[in-house]
């Protein structure tokens, strides 16, 4: 059976005054993959993952979520259509509970609205019961369930990210962008984030991910796609990546 495309991009330009940071880059993501995006230092991962979550706006470039045309134009709409992302840098809600971070990331999918909320509404009093369930519901897959009522600023780095994760996934996205999830982690912390996105894929969610630990990519991804200098080098399953020339030469240089 054919596997659907999730994300599907083709030349995608961007340009900061002089510097041409994108160069006809272009991406085909399956349903159920987990997908890697790697590269030296400044080959422009971070800016197309920018432009694929509308941080950035393209020059140029056809976007297609799922079959159907979708233009990055804010966070918001790319996050309402379907693509939920996390950063390098974690952006918790930090006063907030872990409870609460997770509840925050479901409103995008809420129907009540302004009014339902400030005059207590039996459907809005029910919306928010399933929206507390199923935030528990998500904490307890990635682990932290025993954290609910924890103010977030007081979890552990990996429990951290963690939690960024849960609050991704509860806005039931088509596509899960990671940014460097590892970034920071020791060992035991790296095997349990690989142990997690398994899992993620296996419900059926489909990943795309930044990640600098080229050594977990090669173990992780079905797919990869390597940049350098902005302009895509190389594409396939890790055994080919690990031997394409071009790809050796853009992290060792020419020597080797």
């Amino acid at each position: 059976m054919t596997q659907q495309t999730i994300l599907k991009i083709e030349g995608a330009n961007k340009r900061f005054g002089g510097l041409q940071a994108l160069s006809n880059v272009g991406i085909n993501i399956k349903q159920g993959q987990i997908y890697g995006l790697i590269g030296p230092n400044g080959a422009g991962k971070t800016t197309f993952f920018n432009v694929i979550t509308g941080l950035y706006q393209p020059d140029t470039g056809t976007f297609e979520l799922a079959g159907k045309p979708y233009s990055p134009s804010a966070p918001h709409e790319v996050a309402k259509a379907g693509i939920a992302r996390t950063f390098q840098n974690i952006r918790l809600f930090g006063e907030m509970t872990a409870l609460e971070n997770v509840m925050v990331g479901r409103h995008i999918r809420t129907h009540q609205g302004v009014f339902g909320a400030v005059f207590r509404s039996a459907a809005a009093r029910k919306e928010e019961a399933e929206i507390r369930i199923r935030a528990q519901e998500l904490l307890d897959f990635v682990g932290i369930g025993q954290f609910a009522d924890r103010t977030s600023k007081f979890l552990s780095y990996g429990d951290q990210r963690r939690l960024e994760i849960a609050r991704a996934l509860a806005t039931d996205p088509k596509l899960l962008a990671l940014d460097e999830p590892a970034a920071g982690m020791n060992a035991t912390e790296k095997l349990a984030l690989r142990e997690l996105l398994v899992k993620i894929k296996a419900e059926g969610k489909t990943i795309l991910l930044i990640e600098h630990d080229v050594k977990l990519m090669m173990g992780l991804c079905d797919r990869i796609t390597v940049l350098d200098y902005g302009k895509p080098i190389a594409e396939g399953v890790p055994a080919e990546i690990q031997k394409n020339p071009a790809v050796i030469e853009a992290y060792l240089g020419g020597g080797h």
